[in-house]
C-alpha cells in the first residue's frame, strides 16, 4: 500500500463525508460530493477505487444510519452468540497481532520518567499520524488534525510529562507500516501495545479490542461486557481518552440509535474507516467461495 497515496486520497474523502454531514437533508448527487472535494466525478471515482477498491457511492451506502444500526445489531449478535459459546473474544485473530500491557504502578505515578519515548509522523490512510513507542511496544498513535498538526506532539509530551522523548522517523516507520501496510498480517510480527491509564480505562480499551473490524458496538455494549451496565458516561470518556488510535479501536463504539459522532480525531475521520472496514469486510465477503 502507497501510505503516502492513500493519505493524500483521505483528504479529499474527508472533505466529501464533511459536505454530506453538512447538506444531509438535501440528499445531494455524486458530481456535488465531487466538486465539494475539488475533484471531478470521474477522479472522485478513481480516489475511490484506489483508496479502498468499491465505487464512492457503495462506500456512501456505509455511512447511512440505516446501515449501522443493522451492523449494530449484527455485532450484538456475534458478540452474545461468542461469549455465550464460552469463548473469550470474537477477534481471535486479531489477538494474534495486538497484544498489551499496562505501564507499572510507578511509571503511571512518575508519568513516564526513566522511559524514553521515541516518535515519528508518518502518512496513513486516514491522513497524517503520530506514532510513539518506547522498547516494549506503541505507547501512542493519534491523527494530525489538518489544522492543528503540532497539537499531537503537544500532546504526546503532555501525556508522558516526565519522560525522555526522541524523534524517530525511521523508527515509527517501520511500526507505521505493521500497523497500515499489510505487514501487521504476519503472525510473526505481532504489534505490542503500551497502555498508561486507570484499571477502568485499560479494562474498556481491552473490550474495544473483542470488536472484529467491520463491526460496530455501542457504549451500553461495553459497559455490559466490561461487567458494570451503568457506567456508560465513564465507558464513554474512557473511548475518548484512548491514546492509541485504530489498534485500539474506539473508532467502533457508536450511539445505539446508530448515530456515529463524536471522535477526537474528527467524526469525518470516524466515518471514513467505520466505512473502509465495513467496505473491507463486505469485499471479503463477496469473495469467499
Amino acid at each position: 500500500m502507497d501510505l503516502k497515496q492513500s493519505s493524500e486520497d483521505f483528504q479529499k474523502i474527508e472533505k466529501a463525508i464533511e459536505f454530506l454531514e453538512a447538506n444531509v437533508q438535501n440528499q445531494p448527487e455524486l458530481a456535488a460530493v465531487a466538486a465539494a472535494a475539488n475533484v471531478s466525478e470521474f477522479h472522485f471515482q478513481r480516489i475511490f477505487s484506489r483508496w479502498i477498491g468499491i465505487s464512492p457511492k457503495r462506500f456512501l451506502q456505509f455511512l447511512t444510519k440505516e446501515y449501522a444500526k443493522t451492523l449494530l445489531h449484527e455485532s450484538q449478535n456475534l458478540l452474545d452468540t461468542t461469549f455465550d459459546s464460552g469463548f473469550s473474544s470474537p477477534s481471535r485473530l486479531h489477538d494474534l497481532f495486538v497484544s498489551c500491557e499496562a505501564v507499572t504502578p510507578g511509571e503511571f505515578k512518575n508519568k513516564g520518567a526513566g522511559l524514553t519515548i521515541r516518535y515519528g509522523i508518518h502518512p496513513s490512510p486516514f491522513g497524517q499520524c503520530l506514532l510513539a513507542f518506547t522498547e516494549r511496544g506503541i505507547c501512542n498513535l493519534m491523527f494530525l488534525p489538518e489544522d492543528h498538526p503540532r497539537d499531537a506532539e503537544t500532546e504526546l509530551k503532555s501525556h508522558w510529562q516526565n519522560a525522555n522523548i526522541e524523534y524517530d522517523q525511521a523508527g515509527a516507520q517501520l511500526l507505521i507500516q505493521q500497523v497500515f501496510g499489510g505487514a501487521n498480517q504476519s503472525l510473526d510480527k505481532p504489534l505490542h501495545l503500551v497502555l498508561k491509564g486507570t484499571n477502568f480505562q485499560i479494562k474498556v480499551w481491552e473490550a474495544l479490542l473483542t470488536i472484529p473490524s467491520g463491526m460496530v458496538l455501542s457504549y451500553e455494549d461495553i459497559a455490559r461486557q466490561i461487567g458494570n451496565p451503568r457506567a456508560v458516561r465513564a465507558v464513554a470518556s474512557a473511548v475518548a481518552n484512548n491514546p492509541i488510535a485504530f489498534l485500539i479501536p474506539c473508532h467502533r463504539v457508536i450511539r445505539k440509535m446508530g448515530i456515529i459522532h463524536k471522535y477526537r480525531w474528527g467524526a469525518a475521520r470516524k466515518k471514513a474507516i467505520i466505512g473502509w472496514e465495513a467496505a473491507q469486510r463486505e469485499v471479503a465477503l463477496e469473495s469467499r467461495p
